[in-house]
């Protein structure tokens, strides 16, 4: 066990940097290069991975997932699109394309989970729990299958490999960082992957793409659920869910309007509302501050910054730990969604391993079913799901 985690009043250790991703294609004892399968979406990134893995002299082979079966023939579904891409791709750079449907393993470990958790009233997040369970479990299982000895993807994240022991670091483009996705990744899990993309800005790797000719260097990034895509959400969840009405009240308790189901709505939610001028109020936005599940009331209130939407502790559960901490109270930073700045906390576990976190200042929306991801620095700590926030 590493001692990253010292007591309150002290600092991690620094840990040398030059030894990040410091091996070569045949660092492994083996006299031919070293044989990496590639994760290859479609998109640029994956695609610009495989090919400065071939630079380094890899063996590269690609394999593109499809994950899921419903909607092929609708708007939001881009997989026969994203396929044409990846082949495209794989032509251009002369490495075969596998292609794998791993649709069932993916509504069993992640798509459940995801309907489970909305039911509760929470806001999961399931590009966490994909990357855990599909992009580097069955996808990696299948890859050894293969015949390969590491799996590549078009993360933005680095990796530090030391003897007994393998450590996350968050990318070097802070907008396009992915370690928040990565934090529930095992030692095994990440001591076989490779993530090329570490080091580099997304306005580079489009660059990269586009010198060697690649058809997808100015395709957009893709957004929405993860393998499901962009599509309206509530339509989407209502498939699963029946609506259940229940009232809109403020925080005062007056009632304000209609919702159609808890599960529709999230922590700081503006849109959607259907909450026009109301009498004795201003002209401000109405904001999602509570979910009331037992007595099905949506709690709202007036104003980006009302106080109502801000909480200085948490309590989260189910953590994963990437290092494991050596004393039940210190001090970090942690987000608490992507792209979020990191916020200066201290983290107490209790016996019952749920963590009590405070922050140095008031955050913003906080949402159960969300994760709070855990760093030193650009160190990648691990995370664990939000519980509840709470006051002081």
């Amino acid at each position: 066990m590493l001692k990253l985690f010292r007591a309150r009043s002290q600092s991690a250790p620094t840990i040398k940097r030059d030894t990040m991703e410091s091996f070569s294609p045949q660092d492994t004892g083996q006299t031919s290069p070293m044989k990496v399968i590639t994760g290859l979406s479609g998109g640029v990134d994956s695609s610009v991975s495989a090919l400065l893995l071939l630079e380094q002299g890899y063996e590269v082979e690609g394999l593109f997932m499809k994950n899921w079966d419903e909607d092929d023939n609708t708007e939001y579904c881009t997989a026969l699109q994203d396929f044409e891409d990846a082949s495209k791709v794989a032509e251009t750079l002369g490495i075969p394309l596998h292609t794998a449907n791993f649709a069932t393993e993916y509504w069993d470990r992640v798509f459940e989970h995801f309907l489970a958790e909305y039911k509760a009233g929470r806001t999961p997040n399931p590009d966490v729990l994909c990357n855990k369970e599909i992009k580097f479990k069955v996808f990696l299982d299948y890859a050894k299958h293969l015949g390969a000895k590491r799996i590549a993807t078009g993360h933005y994240a680095r990796i530090q490999r030391h003897p007994s022991s393998t450590h996350l670091y968050k990318g070097l483009d802070p907008q396009k960082d992915q370690s928040y996705f990565l934090h529930q990744l095992t030692q095994e899990q990440l001591s076989n992957s490779l993530f090329p993309l570490g080091k580099l800005q997304k306005s580079d790797v489009r660059a990269i793409a586009r010198r060697a000719q690649l058809t997808n260097a100015n395709k957009k990034d893709s957004t929405g659920i993860c393998f499901i895509g962009e599509r309206r959400f509530q339509d989407f969840l209502a498939r699963y869910f029946p609506n259940q009405p229940g009232n809109i009240v403020s925080t005062e308790g007056h009632t304000l309007g209609e919702h159609n189901g808890l599960m529709y709505y999230t922590i700081g939610q503006r849109q959607g509302l259907g909450i026009g001028g109301v009498a004795k109020h201003p002209e401000k936005a109405w904001y999602v501050v509570e979910k009331k599940i037992q007595e099905n009331l949506l709690v709202v209130a007036q104003g980006l910054d009302h106080p109502a939407l801000y909480h200085n502790n948490l309590q989260a559960t189910k953590a994963h730990w990437m290092i494991e901490p050596v004393h039940n109270e210190f001090n970090c930073s942690a987000k608490i969604r992507y792209r979020q700045a990191d916020q200066d906390c201290t983290v107490h576990i209790d016996q019952h391993n749920i963590l009590q976190v405070q922050f140095r200042t008031p955050q913003r929306a906080v949402t159960p079913g969300q994760y709070i991801v855990f760093y030193d620095q650009d160190h990648c700590l691990g995370g664990a799901t939000i519980k509840e926030a709470t006051c002081t």
